[in-house]
């Protein structure tokens, strides 16, 4: 990366920064957009909404194991700079690609299949079936969020976040076609609905890395020297190998706070699954969670923001400013789809919501309005923790989110709350917890650092 782009990359103003964010914001609405787009492919199955139900449950599991690869775009943004760092950086990302991917066919194989989605899950068993099949056939959705790291990664760390956007705009654009074209060609249910979401993902890989292609050749051809011998081949191997277990080090923390962080729908579903009406309260969680997803996810992009504009000085604040003030507009948005109009489209004509259920879906989404805020906030100091190469700060805060959570979820289930009430009430409340986590446990680190 040449000085003009480090320069780039350390001074604030409101300009560049959104500059930089705003192709990352429709870049994690346009990914998160993607489920309920699909989910009217899904819900007009045999099953109805209820195999939505069982399809999202599918893909928690399966998005809890690939979190344990969760921390690999951090670390990439922080080492992945030069081309050792780049090749070390695609090498750890493989390894753990093929190790999660393997690992998440195990819980659809016998005994543990039925452990999971009839025991822990308690599904009946027609949506259980649906759930293993959506966690089994996911292994391709999932590889190709791990391919996507690499290039995604040299796309953000040359400042060009527009591209990265472009390519998962194209994503979004096939991925509607598929849920306009399917059901008009009988092709519906959580099958469906599973290979729409993979033909997007694996197209938004294709074109990333084509954007890519460009600055890779750029940061292999810095590397290259005019003469070498055996002895330099070993030793470049050597570094290489030190560099990947370097990387490693770094992104455990931060995977094994991803993964703590996916299983909290999980923890929900289990909670809410045993609240009155389970099926009802669980269908208007995860059609509204579908809503809220997409911006509460434009708002977390605000680490990779910190992480290009760190604080230029002690105390520097702008961020913390920008970051509030861009998620009180998310909100906002999000608070559009409370709107009788909206609402009764979305909710009762695309995703089949009965009529009786629909103030519960606008009564969860008036929830939500704050939590794109709290999120925006909480991104801000994570990423400032991964600036600052201490990703156990990010890990603590994360631990923190389940354990939070769970603690609302048992709390409001022993006092009879309402099911959807139960899980809206945890996530705002568990985003906070890990704020106030993260703030502590960087101040701890920073002071023993210093010392």
């Amino acid at each position: 990366m040449n000085e003009r782009e480090e320069k780039d990359r350390a001074d604030f103003s409101v300009g560049r920064v959104t500059r930089f964010y705003v192709p990352l914001l429709m870049q994690a609405f346009s990914q998160s957009i993607s489920y309920p787009l699909v989910g009217g492919i899904t819900t007009h199955g045999p099953l109805g909404v209820n195999g939505l139900t069982a399809f999202a449950q599918g893909q928690t599991i399966m998005f809890m194991i690939g979190s344990l690869g969760g921390g690999l775009v951090m670390t990439g943004m922080v080492h992945a700079r030069t081309g050792g760092g780049y090749l070390a950086f695609r090498r750890l990302n493989f390894i753990m690609m093929a190790a999660l991917l393997l690992l998440q066919c195990l819980p659809a194989l016998p005994p543990l299949d039925s452990l999971v989605f009839s025991g822990a899950l308690h599904l009946p068993p027609e949506l259980a079936a649906v759930a293993r099949s959506t966690l089994l056939w996911g292994v391709f959705m999932n590889a190709s969020f791990f391919l996507r790291n690499v290039p995604m990664v040299v796309l953000f760390n040359n400042l060009q976040s527009g591209k990265a956007n472009a390519a998962t705009v194209l994503r979004i654009l096939l991925t509607l076609a598929l849920a306009i074209s399917f059901p008009r060609l009988g092709l519906v249910g959580p099958a469906w609905g599973l290979a729409a979401l993979t033909a997007g993902c694996f197209f938004e890989f294709l074109v990333t890395w084509w954007f890519a292609r460009p600055y890779v050749h750029a940061l292999m051809t810095s590397r290259q020297i005019p003469w070498h011998s055996r002895l330099d081949d070993l030793m470049a191997a050597k570094r290489r190998y030190l560099m990947v277990l370097e990387q490693l080090r770094f992104t455990l923390p931060l995977s094994f706070g991803s993964f703590i962080l996916a299983a909290s729908p999980l923890a929900i579903a289990v909670f809410v699954g045993r609240a009155a009406d389970a099926q009802t309260m669980l269908a208007i969680h995860y059609v509204t969670i579908g809503v809220a997803n997409p911006i509460g996810f434009a708002a977390l992009r605000m680490q990779a923001v910190s992480i290009a504009f760190p604080p230029a000085f002690r105390g520097d604040r702008r961020m913390l400013y920008y970051a509030i003030g861009t998620g009180a507009v998310l909100g906002a948005a999000l608070l559009a789809f409370c709107t009788p109009s909206l609402a009764n489209w979305y909710f009762g004509v695309y995703q089949t919501v009965k009529p009786e259920h629909l103030h519960y879906a606008r009564g969860a989404v008036a929830m939500y309005g704050l939590w794109p805020m709290l999120q925006a906030v909480r991104a801000r100091i994570e990423g400032i923790a991964a600036v600052r190469k201490l990703p156990a700060a990010v890990m603590a805060g994360q631990i923190t989110y389940l354990v939070a959570l769970t603690t609302t979820l048992a709390i409001t289930l022993y006092l009879g709350v309402t099911g959807w009430k139960m899980s809206v009430c945890a996530i705002n409340t568990a985003t906070v917890c890990t704020t106030v986590a993260v703030y502590t446990a960087l101040k701890v680190m920073s002071r023993r650092k210093e010392r």
